[in-house]
């Protein structure tokens, strides 16, 4: 197993490759171990995943911190891969609160983790520009102390909240990357942006790929000077979706076909 201090520069210099790195996002030590077996370079924890997991809604300030430490803790070990965590608003409102929790992090095993500028309230969705800035200046301060390099994500939500905002977004992507951000992130940009988001900044920008842009192609995105490729909750997603399938065949015709073909777990 390399230490955390090897795993945290190999996961900065995968960053810096001339092709994307593709995280795929995990949602248990299962989903790590299976992942990490079929070759893959790193690993991203997911929000959503884990709160799909435990019967939740995600971006509702539903899960705690120390339910997503013990989940990203439990990815970690389970494989010798370097691991980025999902840590939404960093679970605090104050600097002190969002430095502990990047700690955490990092003592969970974590060589990256990410802090959005969404509220987790529905009635105002969005931090304002300073406040989103004064956030994410205290993640970085915080990732820099550690002894080990932590890659430190810095997202802008508007568009995952209905908030079709390029020019806000742009302004909230530049802003964090001054306040020193590694990696920006803009959840749910449309395809035709995501040109722009990357030009308009000098740090890596992290893709998402969703149902809404599963159109596009790794070799597409690495046209576009897409630094790193992530895809959220979509495996948990695939799994409750096949979990489904199967039940209301069960439930509706009795029959159990789903079961045919199935291979064995790989460990």
């Amino acid at each position: 197993m390399p230490s955390q201090s090897e795993q945290g520069e190999t996961f900065r210099q995968l960053h810096r490759k001339s092709q994307p790195l593709v995280v795929p996002n995990a949602y248990d030590a299962g989903t790590a171990r299976l992942l990490a077996g079929l070759g893959f370079e790193a690993l991203a924890t997911t929000s959503s995943g884990l709160a799909f997991s435990l019967g939740r809604s995600d971006g509702v300030n539903a899960v705690s911190r120390d339910e997503t430490i013990a989940n990203a803790r439990s990815i970690c070990a389970a494989s010798a891969l370097p691991v980025t965590a999902d840590l939404e608003r960093c679970f605090s409102e104050q600097p002190e609160g969002i430095a502990e929790t990047i700690r955490l992090a990092a003592e969970a095993g974590l060589v990256g983790g990410s802090i959005e500028d969404a509220t987790g309230d529905p009635a105002a969705p969005i931090y304002d520009l300073s406040r989103a800035v004064e956030r994410v200046h205290a993640a970085v301060e915080a990732a820099r102390a550690l002894p080990f390099a932590f890659t430190l994500t810095a997202r802008a939500e508007n568009f995952l909240h209905g908030r079709a905002d390029l020019d806000d977004t742009l302004r909230r992507l530049q802003a964090f990357e001054r306040a020193g951000a590694d990696v920006l992130y803009a959840p749910l940009v449309p395809s035709d942006a995501i040109g722009l988001v990357v030009s308009s900044l000098t740090r890596p920008v992290n893709v998402l790929v969703s149902s809404g842009n599963a159109d596009l192609t790794y070799d597409e995105l690495a046209a576009l000077g897409v630094a790193r490729i992530s895809i959220g909750g979509a495996l948990a997603r695939v799994a409750l979706s096949a979990v489904t399938r199967a039940a209301q065949e069960i439930r509706t015709s009795g029959t159990f076909s789903y079961g045919k073909g199935l291979k064995p777990f790989p460990f």
